[in-house]
């Protein structure tokens, strides 16, 4: 899907995402609120930009969804919800996903302070957690032990 955008220069960008076709909805309202309070995204390009790879892209602090990749956790092997199209990441510098002391991107060491609130951040209450909250999608930010800042999903994982 092409989504309008504004980026950090305060200025309308174009960018695209893929989706399953199931959740264009509640992506097109969240991203039309994003766009009415002018929250700032950095750039929004599929992920086959980066030849696939979720650390390029992140690097890149590209907003994407669709990825077909197993999931960065513990426990059993499993799908990612961006394998699904059912997840977007969000400014992945401003937002930075932590497993134990490593940080991805490695960028988003100047973020981890979620106190230090600036221009991209999602943050507890803020517009980006509330616009995807009121579609019904789940925060990675509010994960125990491995907060995930740039997450949002359907199922919340």
């Amino acid at each position: 899907m092409r989504l309008t955008y504004v980026g950090f220069d305060g200025k309308s960008h174009a960018g695209q995402l893929v989706v399953n076709a199931t959740v264009v909805r509640d992506v097109v309202t969240v991203f039309q609120a994003l766009y009415r309070v002018r929250f700032p995204i950095r750039r929004m390009r599929p992920i086959d930009a980066f030849h696939g790879s979720d650390d390029r892209s992140a690097a890149a602090d590209n907003t994407s969804s669709f990825n077909c990749r197993r999931a960065v956790a513990t426990g059993p092997t499993s799908w990612s919800m961006h394998a699904y199209g059912k997840a977007v990441d969000v400014n992945d510098v401003e937002n930075p996903y932590l497993v134990g002391t490593r940080v991805i991107p490695p960028a988003g060491k100047a973020f981890v302070n979620r106190a230090d609130v600036r221009p991209g951040m999602a943050v507890e209450g803020g517009v980006l957690v509330r616009a995807f909250a009121r579609v019904g999608w789940g925060w990675g930010g509010r994960w125990a032990g491995s907060p995930d800042y740039q997450h949002f999903s359907t199922n919340g994982r």
